[in-house]
């Protein structure tokens, strides 16, 4: 049984909106980024007095590892705040890159600062490089905030052990969810031994107040954006499980129903964190892309049975309540810069592309879908497909596997053949990490610019 949510009244307005591609931001987001860590430069450079020895080489550098690690903090927690600027125009998986790249950068930062710092601390005491165990002993026991500041390293490394592939790829996702959490703490902990101990703001107490001002936006952000709006958001439309409809195998649909729904300023191509108030189900809380454009009072996510959260979908029961986050992500009609589009979608990936189908803007033989599952069985939405292609004019094609198991060929040559004007076309692909690798070299190597390859993960 198939649901059919095809057309709709809201859905065919969209397809007559005029092409306005709006401008990623991340361009001045990064060089405001790299202005804050030249300041941070300038208020060490402005404070360091001509270093004579070895000893105050150590301590500087551990000064600078510092003051650099206090300001990514503050950027990793800000890129967590789901702030729409971010989320709606940079692209969540853009924003997830940077968090990790952020992270990754910070960790190794606050360990260098540890060790640099309790090094010089050592070599002031007389001691040597062997006693930094126990100088970092004598400092956590005797310097204000330094017992925090010594929690919240430890919440660092453990988040950042979580979070190394490996370990990640061994732990389940809301285990990993809920300690990626734990980064709130760490950066509570370890901001108050910045303001006590660092010698930086006790010399100059401008520098406090921006620091204070930093930490303060980026908090309000948080509190605004991860807790406040998500509250008026579902007291606002009221949202529960209307039904739950298996589309193929594996792969089932769940109709959300609440009040006003379209209003929510959600679009084609974006997603929502989805807690469903069932039990044993309260506290996950996972990412799924709308697999039909919003109704009034109906939203849709179509998912794949892949683990526990997503199997357990099926037994969702009609009335329960439903607690959402969003709408997240930039992979929408904005994005698009050329008349022509082909949509690709690799097996589940094919749940936002079904929507952007459905309301990209487009005459007939505009929009083409490409749509790669194993089998024409794992071919999940197929009737609603093949109606949106017929009422807009639009090309459906797929690709599965043959009797034999010898996978389609996806090339650039094969996609030259089925569009021979692909190099003037936008591209939004969604899939496995894998199959979305090798169909972007493939694009490229048709002669599709990256710039017009629109893709996005969300996975944080």
């Amino acid at each position: 049984m198939t649901t059919t949510l095809a057309g709709g009244r809201a859905a065919r307005r969209q397809t007559m909106r005029r092409i306005r591609p709006r401008r990623s931001p991340a361009t001045l987001l990064l060089l405001a980024v790299w202005a804050g860590a030249v300041g941070v430069l300038w208020l060490w450079w402005h404070n360091t007095p001509s270093i004579a020895d070895q000893n105050g080489k150590i301590l500087n550098a551990g000064r600078i590892t510092g003051l650099l690690a206090g300001y990514l903090m503050a950027l990793v927690v800000l890129q967590m705040a789901r702030v729409p600027a971010l989320e709606r125009r940079v692209g969540s998986d853009r924003v997830t890159r940077w968090h990790a790249m952020s992270g990754r950068y910070t960790l190794c930062l606050v360990f260098a600062h540890v060790f640099l710092i309790m090094w010089g601390y050592a070599l002031q005491a007389g001691k040597t490089l062997s006693d930094i165990v126990q100088q970092t002993i004598d400092s956590v026991n005797q310097l204000p905030d330094m017992g925090k500041a010594a929690i919240g390293t430890g919440l660092f490394l453990l988040i950042g052990l979580s979070s190394i592939g490996a370990v990640r790829r061994r732990i389940p996702y809301d285990t990993w969810y809920h300690v990626h959490l734990l980064t709130y703490g760490a950066v509570f902990l370890t901001f108050w031994h910045q303001i006590t101990t660092g010698n930086d703001f006790a010399l100059t107490p401008l520098a406090k107040t921006v620091w204070y001002g930093l930490y303060g936006t980026v908090t309000a952000l948080v509190v605004w954006y991860r807790i406040l709006t998500p509250i008026r958001l579902n007291l606002r439309h009221r949202m529960y499980v209307e039904a739950v409809i298996e589309e193929t195998p594996g792969i089932v649909s769940v109709l959300i129903g609440g009040r006003k729904l379209h209003r929510m300023g959600a679009e084609a191509g974006q997603f929502f964190r989805w807690r469903f108030l069932a039990p044993g189900m309260r506290f996950s809380s996972h990412p799924y892309s709308l697999s039909a454009a919003p109704r009034p009072n109906m939203l849709r996510i179509t998912v794949k049975a892949i683990g526990d959260h997503s199997t357990r979908l099926r037994e969702l029961r009609p009335g329960m309540k439903v607690w959402a986050e969003g709408p997240y992500g930039a992979m929408t009609s904005q994005r698009r810069t050329r008349g022509k589009v082909l949509l690709v979608a690799g097996g589940v990936g094919i749940t936002p592309m079904r929507a952007l189908f459905e309301t990209l803007p487009g005459a007939a033989g505009d929009i083409t879908l490409l749509y790669r599952a194993n089998t024409t069985q794992d071919l999940a939405l197929w009737d609603e497909l093949a109606k949106i292609a017929d009422e807009r004019g639009a090309r459906l094609m797929y690709a599965v596997n043959s009797p034999d198991g010898e996978r389609p060929d996806i090339s650039a040559d094969s996609l030259r053949r089925k569009l021979p004007d692909i190099d003037n076309h936008d591209v939004f692909m969604c899939g496995p990490p894998g199959f979305a690798q090798s169909v972007y070299e493939a694009l490229r190597g048709a002669g599709v610019p990256a710039r017009r390859i629109h893709h996005e993960s969300f996975e944080m």
